[in-house]
């Protein structure tokens, strides 16, 4: 089958809206997305990198267009969008959790229910409490997982996925690879989508 790797991490929101489209891309080519969870404050550290609120905060007009466009892909896939209000969250626990899920099954519906906790609903998912009552509510089984992200073989596991993304290229989040190519943005969906619909 057709793949694609799709790094994340919970506290981007473009990872985020990425994850809105990939059904659609995935029914159109018949490729499957392969969600890997990484740590993006890992990733930053590694590479040097910075949040875009962080590294344009003295460039205006560059924080402007960086809006601009991501009003205007919201606008466009017509996708449900709050900005967290807690933003920057820090996203270790879920993204262990998840982890965790990708190592022990489930991750997908973990994944699905924890974006739009974030970014729909706006909630501070870096709260060991709200992240355990909420994901109760919507049938994820937080207590196990909770459990699960403080286990040795799932904390090496998030360092070893992040690190390895760093390896290859990556320096933030929503990362793609299609074999040994990388992209990097939701707005590189449609050449990713190219190379499966040629």
């Amino acid at each position: 089958m057709k793949t694609v790797e799709f790094q994340f991490d919970f506290g981007s929101a473009n990872a985020y809206l990425a994850h809105k489209v990939v059904p659609q891309i995935e029914a159109r080519t018949g490729a499957r997305f392969d969600y890997v969870p990484v740590l993006l404050g890992g990733v930053f550290k590694l590479t040097n990198n910075q949040s875009p609120m962080q590294a344009y905060a003295n460039i205006p007009n560059k924080l402007a267009y960086e809006r601009l466009e991501m009003d205007r892909f919201i606008q466009r896939h017509n996708i449900p969008f709050v900005m967290n209000p807690f933003f920057p969250v820090n996203t270790l626990l879920m993204m262990r959790m998840a982890t965790a899920a990708a190592i022990d099954g489930g991750l997908m519906e973990l994944v699905n229910a924890t974006f739009p906790l974030m970014w729909e609903q706006g909630l501070n998912m870096g709260d060991p409490d709200v992240v355990a009552t909420h994901l109760s509510a919507a049938g994820i089984d937080a207590p196990r997982l909770m459990a699960r992200a403080q286990e040795d073989d799932v904390k090496q596991r998030l360092m070893a996925t992040t690190e390895n993304a760093v390896k290859r290229g990556a320096f933030g989040s929503p990362t793609f690879f299609v074999g040994g190519d990388i992209y990097f943005g939701k707005n590189t969906l449609p050449e990713v989508e190219t190379r499966f619909s040629a």
